[in-house]
């Protein structure tokens, strides 16, 4: 009978599902991040810190494109998992469709007939006014789901055209804050670098060592004494790049290399700014650590930032917490491999490593005591 058939779908089909969060809501507040980015970018170009405008601006943008990522990876994930639930409930939606198809479809004087007489279909008329609304129930839950995946789709397609305008402007704003840094008059400068004497220190040190504890010898005169003091941040201090933690201090790498550092995990072309105010102490390729950044935001402390392609600044300038250093090696990632890595979440797009070591009078310490690094994050 048509009502037994009614109830045996509903059984099969459970019991409704619970609402779950959008998504797609994700992407949407990413492609909203990266517009108001690119309406940064345009205002950046006027303002009177152009460096700090522009930083900001490449920030808002590489958080936006982070966000666009994990919004899709969301995305192709949710509609993975609608499209494996509707593919297993094929059968029992099928047998649903009839039911409700057969329901509609169904004359009302023979829905009325009954082999039991006029008793049976008043029962057969009350178990149907019982389980139509549950089965209405189910088919505008499966016309939801149909409604859900045809909107990640879409919105998935739709992913290509904001990703290349956000990809296009933090390019843009790159190239524009290299402009605005090499620019620069305004900062002040604590000591003049003596290049002959750097050349020599180089390369008559073998280590990391070797080289900090020279670094006073570098300066034509004397470096000009400094009061800042950044204890009272110590643990606070924030990492100065978006990645994640690798390796801590003592770790030993894939290399089988063991420093006192810690790496993070960057995305390629990610723009390392520092932490704190300080002094550039020194810029430039060093031993096999790459290009350098070695900061100096207090008397006999230093940040040292390594493995990056492009540095940013003179040595003995004094710059303000937030001023960038430098942008990480690598290409920007095209979109097809952004699209298509999207659902995978391994973090593979973080390829390049900055390496961070903390020396407290010349002797490499934890810089987990100094940094938040978010290990949980």
């Amino acid at each position: 009978m048509r009502f037994r058939a009614a109830v045996l779908a509903m059984t099969l089909l459970g019991a409704p599902a619970g609402a779950q969060n959008d998504p797609s809501q994700a992407a949407l507040d990413a492609a909203r991040m990266l517009e108001q980015a690119s309406v940064a970018l345009t205002e950046a170009e006027g303002a009177r810190d152009r460096v700090r405008a522009l930083t900001e601006t490449i920030q808002a943008f590489e958080a936006g494109l982070a966000a666009m990522r994990d919004g899709l990876r969301k995305a192709a994930t949710r509609e993975a998992q609608l499209t494996a639930e509707l593919r297993a409930r094929e059968k029992d939606i099928s047998q649903l469709l009839g039911v409700l198809q057969t329901i509609e479809t169904t004359a009302p004087p023979v829905l009325m007939l009954h082999p039991s007489g006029p008793l049976g279909a008043a029962r057969t008329g009350m178990m149907l006014s019982e389980v139509t609304p549950g089965l209405n129930a189910r088919a505008q839950a499966l016309a939801s789901d149909l409604q859900e995946v045809q909107t990640l789709r879409q919105l998935q397609q739709s992913a290509a055209d904001t990703l290349s305008e956000g990809l296009t402007g933090v390019q843009q704003a790159r190239t524009s804050l290299s402009a605005a840094i090499a620019e620069r008059t305004d900062l002040p400068q604590r000591f003049v670098e003596d290049p002959v004497r750097t050349a020599i220190l180089i390369s008559s040190t073998e280590t990391l060592d070797g080289f900090a504890s020279g670094l006073a010898e570098i300066t034509e005169g004397e470096v000009a004494a400094t009061n800042a003091d950044v204890t009272s941040s110590k643990g606070q201090i924030p990492l100065p790049v978006q990645g994640v933690l690798l390796h801590g201090a003592g770790d030993t790498d894939a290399a089988g290399v063991t420093r006192p550092g810690i790496v993070l995990g960057t995305r390629p072309r990610s723009l390392v700014t520092s932490p704190t105010a300080a002094t550039i102490r020194y810029r430039g390729p060093l031993l096999d650590l790459g290009n350098v950044v070695i900061l100096e935001p207090q008397q006999e402390l230093l940040f040292v930032l390594s493995g990056l392609q492009e540095v940013y600044g003179e040595t003995g300038q004094v710059i303000p917490e937030g001023t960038p250093v430098g942008l990480m090696p690598g290409e920007s990632p095209e979109i097809g491999a952004i699209l298509s890595t999207s659902g995978d979440g391994t973090g593979t797009d973080r390829s390049e490593t900055l390496y961070i070591e903390v020396r407290e009078g010349n002797a490499p310490v934890d810089p987990e005591t100094w940094f938040r690094t978010n290990k949980d994050g």
